[in-house]
């Protein structure tokens, strides 16, 4: 996995695939104040963001096209020894959620970014909520805020060709060999031809708490239980991926199951570049069914701020610092947007 990386094509993909998570990562560390000799606020952030992708008043400031969905999560028991979160032990749970793509831009093509997104809001009976972001990479490339702003610099688009410049981003890896893990998994990825057979995973470490006050800590995935296929050649329609996913579920609900891995005595639960050894133990806790489509920031997502510290008693953060400074990046772009919308009159 640590083998330096060659080839013009495999730059620019890796590239493609960091860039839909990179311009958060430098949120990340914006929004902690943790770069450059003067703090950099989450505003200064924004305005980063919008200065490279473009102003688009009212849209989420990355990840910005995606459309709500609605359904619930059925959950089998199998994880309340470990999490007194009521949500694992509820048999029905309901669930708003958003599928989306990275970027600024809410008018990117839909095939335009290899990566994709799932966000969620649990809400559960006794009136707790638990929201979450995840993406289709494992893991991160870098484990620090400074590491996540080099990695923005160097796949900036250039100008003269709209794509990062290979050199700068072969001299960025090389430079961080913690990488290693992500370069592996974006070498061996394949972009899915929709949002119902696409993983997607926690990337960051969380802690169950369980009846005696025990941590379990735990990353998690959603696994499709739609058969995989893989993207092929060139797409012209837009929004294919939003059309695709009203299209399956017109035929009925979508399932993923919800697989918790367990982090053994020494794994790195604070750092989002390391992955942990495939052998250690899961539990699937039950399965996401996603019944409908609520419309493009039109259904009850729009006003949702998927805040991944917003957590049910029973799951606490790990010390990850990425995850502090998640939260501030993301009331930024929040409250900016709902200000936007507010002066337009007109909601996205």
């Amino acid at each position: 996995m640590s083998s330096p990386l060659h080839g013009r094509p495999r730059l620019l993909r890796l590239a493609a695939i960091g860039l839909g998570l990179g311009a958060l990562a430098a949120g990340f560390a914006y929004a902690a104040g943790w770069i450059g000799a003067e703090r950099l606020t989450p505003k200064r952030l924004i305005d980063t963001f919008e200065a490279q992708a473009g102003h688009f008043p009212g849209y989420r400031k990355n990840h910005a096209k995606g459309l709500c969905v609605s359904g619930y999560f059925q959950g089998n028991a199998q994880a309340a020894p470990l999490s007194r979160a009521r949500v694992f032990s509820q048999p029905r749970v309901p669930v708003i959620g958003r599928f989306a793509i990275g970027g600024s831009n809410p008018y990117s093509a839909d095939t335009s970014v290899p990566t994709r997104s799932l966000a969620l809001q649990l809400s559960s009976d006794d009136g707790q909520v638990w929201r979450t972001g995840m993406n289709t990479p494992p893991v991160l490339a870098v484990s620090t805020p400074d590491a996540f702003y080099q990695q923005v610099l160097a796949m900036t688009p250039d100008p003269a060709t709209g794509k990062p410049d290979p050199a700068r981003v072969q001299a960025f890896f090389a430079a961080h060999p913690e990488s290693a893990a992500f370069r592996q998994w974006a070498k061996d990825y394949k972009a899915p031809n929709s949002f119902a057979n696409a993983s997607y995973n926690s990337i960051n470490a969380f802690a169950l708490v369980d009846a005696q006050g025990n941590r379990h800590y735990v990353r998690w995935s959603l696994l499709p239980q739609t058969p995989f296929a893989a993207l092929q050649g060139q797409v012209d329609d837009r929004d294919f991926l939003q059309h695709d996913l009203h299209q399956r579920l017109s035929q009925g609900p979508l399932r993923w199951t919800l697989r918790l891995t367990l982090a053994a005595a020494g794994d790195p639960v604070d750092d989002p570049a390391q992955q942990w050894p495939a052998e250690r133990h899961s539990i699937d806790a039950g399965t996401l069914v996603i019944e409908q489509v609520d419309g493009p920031e039109q259904g009850a997502c729009r006003d949702l701020n998927f805040d991944p510290l917003i957590l049910p008693t029973g799951i606490e953060p790990s010390a990850d610092p990425i995850l502090a400074a998640r939260s501030a990046a993301y009331s930024e772009s929040f409250n900016r947007r709902s200000r936007e919308a507010t002066a337009s009159g007109a909601h996205p």
